[in-house]
């Protein structure tokens, strides 16, 4: 056998990649803005969500991750190449306005979270971390970028750590976690909605799936695994390995937001809660000097992991769509298109921060639309994947296929249980 066609053997860290980025980027200033308003407004009633979400991403980022490695594509160009041209025009179009307002609210969540920290003009910390992220994607190679954005997941410890320096009823907590109280109020069925929403989004698939054809272009024993099937069964082994790990980081990260909320700002009955930087803010009188400090640093460390991934994923999308050179591997010169893409959406989410558009309102369109768009794509993903076309013989298992049409019909009961709560 041809010592090129099968890839070495891989430790368990190495092993962790695309997944781990994917599901520590869910975890963005935004999506601790929804898990902190969660655990305010509705106190320990709230963790249930994360451990139900938690089998449903893991079904879904699998698909996408090996929608990506079997193909050799991502997810735009394989929309492009077998369904109509305007479904990838509308979706990808959505996909772009929704990620461009994302990047705002957590470009403002960071500068917020500086100002906290130090002091100074929180705009002028947004443009300073804009400009930083911008840099980053454009001039660092994706074999060492991807290291940077690795070591960036470790800033999500801090929830988990600020939960250990105040004081949590562990057996209250670990029986509501499996017995909420549940309650049919439009306001908590608004909060279930954007939690779903938040972890569950668009990005996500078009990141992770474009992250697995990036690790192949960057390995050069590497094939689309339709070429290579006999590289199939360590690659398998790996995303199941990085997508369940990833994933797991991400819902446990989210997991202790919502517990320290809960019980801190719950407790104290602070329950409206907007911004991370809000929810740093009210829990240092409450929970004490480290836990906001933590708070904070985790904020500035998760934006600066979940911006790149927001921005790549439209360019990724965009350059699908239009056939465009794409690979944040390449030099600025060989894709400019790509990078172009990069740059707008970043400094366009920049220049957001700076007029008169209220964050929060962006940001709840923004999650209006993420939940509408995610429905179709999840859809298309579903039938690719089942698709001899798109994955060859590698067509996903009839679990997989039974636990991806499970998570699509939950998002679907959940975006329209969003309309039944916005027409309320």
């Amino acid at each position: 056998m041809d010592s090129t066609s099968v890839e070495p053997e891989k430790t368990w860290i190495q092993k962790l990649g695309p997944g781990l980025i994917t599901g520590a980027a869910d975890d963005d200033p935004s999506g601790i803005a929804t898990y902190s308003q969660a655990g305010a407004q509705f106190g320990v009633n709230m963790l249930w969500t994360l451990v139900l979400t938690y089998p449903l991403m893991v079904g879904i980022q699998i698909i996408s991750a090996k929608i990506g490695r079997v193909s050799g594509h991502g997810l735009a160009t394989n929309i492009r190449r077998y369904y109509p041209p305007w479904l990838l025009y509308v979706i990808v179009g959505l996909l772009l306005i929704a990620n461009t307002i994302n990047i705002a609210a957590d470009i403002a969540a960071m500068g917020e979270a500086l100002k906290l920290l130090a002091g100074g003009p929180a705009h002028l910390f947004a443009l300073g971390f804009g400009i930083l992220s911008l840099i980053l994607q454009i001039f660092v190679p994706y074999n060492r970028y991807v290291r940077v954005l690795k070591w960036l997941t470790l800033a999500l410890l801090a929830y988990v750590a600020t939960a250990f320096v105040v004081h949590i009823p562990w057996t209250h907590v670990l029986e509501k976690t499996f017995l909420p109280s549940l309650s049919w109020k439009p306001e908590f069925i608004t909060s279930v909605v954007a939690i779903f929403g938040t972890t569950i989004s668009p990005y996500l698939f078009f990141w992770q799936t474009s992250q697995e054809v990036e690790e192949q272009i960057a390995d050069v024993r590497a094939k689309p695994l339709k070429i290579a099937p006999e590289q199939a069964p360590a690659n398998f082994h790996r995303i199941k390995i990085d997508t369940f790990v990833g994933m797991g980081f991400s819902n446990i990260v989210a997991y202790f937001i919502i517990l320290t909320t809960a019980v801190t700002l719950n407790q104290h009955g602070i329950t409206n809660i907007q911004t991370s930087a809000q929810a740093a803010a009210a829990l240092r009188p409450i929970a004490g000097e480290f836990a906001f400090w933590l708070f904070s640093a985790g904020i500035i460390g998760t934006g600066l992991l979940a911006v790149p991934v927001l921005a790549g994923s439209a360019a990724y999308a965009m350059a699908g769509a239009f056939r465009w050179k794409n690979s944040l591997e390449l030099k600025p010169m060989m894709a400019k298109k790509f990078y172009s893409i990069i740059a707008i959406s970043t400094l366009l989410g920049v220049a957001l921060c700076f007029t008169r558009i209220d964050p929060i309102k962006a940001l709840y369109w923004s999650a209006v639309l993420n939940g509408v768009i995610s429905v179709p794509i999840m859809c298309v993903m579903m039938l690719m994947a089942t698709r001899s076309e798109v994955m060859g013989v590698f067509v996903i298992s009839t679990r997989l296929k039974t636990l991806g049409w499970v998570c699509t019909a939950v998002m679907a009961i959940s975006v329209i249980a969003m309309f039944y709560a916005m027409l309320k």
